[in-house]
């Protein structure tokens, strides 16, 4: 067996339950989860459609790349979202089965393991698949601590030099997973020279980028390059999925873009990764991604629960609304384990400790007296949930 296996941690949801299983739930109560980011909103009716109308596909073998319709509406969205100039479909944007998927599999094919200690630069806490590509291409990681006294920003300084020549890839997350930040033009300017120092490739994770609570767009790498005059995209690859946008987890779909030479190279490795998406989500993709009443409806929802639930957690917990994204990263009055693990055993209510999301590093866990709730359940649900955090809370 592969050794590097073993460098593998628990996945988050296996710590959380055996945390739970050491405690009984108040039966008392209907056990509501906030801990994981599943989408709990009706999947809309015309993707299903779309889903059904494509179904004679099925009869042939998809291609690597996917259809030119596909990747026409993918360059197309990116195009109408961020304002920048029309991609090239068929150099600059590639299907993906999901960003998952494809965040790990990038790193197999980016890491060059014939150079000495490869490094894989990640955001702490993070998003675990990134820590398990690194290992299972033969790369170490490294992590920045996104702390709250720096407002959750890169702190590039973190890390020195001799880290950074050896970097070959780094992930980055915005909207951030947890905290919801959106990164700034400054921050992508820095970190863009920082690539053309060190020459190593930028992996963009976006999958939150259309949850957003007001008028503004979260800025995106795409964007940020264009108006700092990399219209090259050099050693830029932007991840982005359909799975939050619009509610279709199952569907498995997404797509990467950005800098040609690297998603040529990106393309062969899926060539033999056996990858390709079905003929079906590919026409359900289209539809997806060519409208976007569904996501303003979809928005809309989260903005109310956001509202309502911050105005109940705020008088017990220091909640406050991210820049975008579904999730509330929230300090705790206590150790974030025994705070998740009490509540689930008094008030049946699941959330995810800070720092099963974190590693050590720099002399501490970032995610420690944190807790993640994730605002997917319907609104009656999460107020209900929202609710009992806050009795629990005062009871402390």
């Amino acid at each position: 067996m592969n050794p590097d296996l073993q460098l593998l941690q628990p996945y988050p949801f296996q710590k959380l339950a055996r945390l739970f299983g050491e405690v009984t739930p108040n039966a008392a109560l209907k056990p509501i989860s906030l801990h994981i980011g599943e989408p709990k909103h009706e999947t809309p009716s015309f993707i299903k459609d779309a889903l059904i109308a494509g179904l004679d596909g099925l009869a042939n073998y998809p291609t690597t790349i996917g259809s030119d319709a596909l990747r026409k509406a993918i360059a197309d969205w990116l195009q109408r979202r961020y304002d920048i100039p029309a991609l090239d479909a068929k150099t600059q944007t590639l299907p993906v089965n999901g960003s998952r998927e494809a965040l790990f599999a990038f790193a197999q094919a980016v890491l060059d393991r014939s150079r000495k200690d490869p490094v894989v630069i990640c955001p702490n806490p993070f998003y675990q698949i990134y820590e398990g590509a690194a290992f299972l291409a033969g790369a170490t990681p490294h992590f920045l601590n996104t702390l709250p006294e720096d407002g959750f920003a890169l702190n590039f300084s973190q890390l020195p030099d001799t880290v950074w020549q050896r970097t070959q890839l780094i992930y980055v997350c915005s909207p951030g997973n947890p905290n919801g930040r959106v990164m700034p033009l400054a921050e992508w300017k820095t970190l863009f020279e920082l690539s053309d120092r060190h020459g190593f490739v930028i992996a963009s994770d976006e999958c939150y980028s259309e949850i957003y609570f007001g008028d503004e767009k979260p800025l995106g790498a795409l964007q940020a390059a264009q108006r700092l005059g990399r219209t090259d995209y050099r050693n830029l690859v932007v991840f982005s999925s359909l799975s939050k946008r619009s509610n279709v987890p199952g569907m498995r779909s997404g797509f990467v873009a950005g800098d040609a030479k690297v998603l040529e190279k990106f393309a062969l490795y899926r060539t033999y990764h056996g990858c390709a998406m079905n003929p079906a989500i590919q026409t359900a993709t289209i539809a997806a991604w060519n409208d976007e009443a569904h996501v303003a409806e979809n928005r809309r929802l989260y903005v109310q629960k956001f509202e309502q639930a911050i105005a109940l957690l705020t008088p017990v917990l220091p909640a406050s609304r991210p820049d975008a994204g579904f999730y509330l990263w929230v300090r705790t009055p206590i150790d974030d384990a025994s705070f998740a693990q009490r509540l689930y055993r008094d008030y049946n209510v699941s959330v995810l400790p800070g720092s099963f999301l974190a590693r050590e590093a720099h002399g501490i866990n970032p995610g420690a007296k944190f807790i993640r709730l994730a605002l997917v359940a319907t609104l009656d649900e999460t107020l209900e949930a929202v609710r009992r955090i806050a009795e629990f809370t005062q009871k402390l």
